[in-house]
């Protein structure tokens, strides 16, 4: 699989909030890093971090482009309230290996009438 085949199953799966079938794209230890946030390592945590994000809030992302460059794929991405961010994967073996998100943080806790942490 191409990364940008990668990048439409992955959306498709987070939009279903399947947080099982999305961990499975994944590597055994790879990383997803969304910047407003601590990196997770390995399947099972970033399994664990969709359930929890997916338990939360009612998320949906619509591709805008997605680009690729031999093993990377690009994701510019919005959402039907008006996030609009991009996130980076690497792929290796047709599995993520590594993926950067760039989104809004505080505009999401918003969006979804989620709690602002105080500093």
């Amino acid at each position: 699989m191409t990364p940008k085949d990668i990048i439409k199953k992955f959306v498709v799966l987070f939009n279903a909030a399947d947080a099982a079938a999305l961990a499975e794209l994944y590597a055994a230890d790879a990383v997803n890093h969304q910047v407003p946030e601590d990196p997770v390592s390995g399947r099972e945590a970033i399994r664990e971090k969709f359930e929890k994000e997916f338990a939360q809030a009612s998320m949906m992302c619509q591709i805008e482009n997605i680009f690729e460059d031999k093993n990377w794929g690009i994701l510019e991405w919005k959402d039907p309230l008006g996030l609009r961010g991009c996130g980076f994967f690497k792929i290796k073996d047709d599995r993520i290996v590594f993926q950067r998100g760039y989104w809004d943080k505080l505009s999401f806790l918003r969006m979804h009438k989620l709690p602002v942490p105080e500093k």
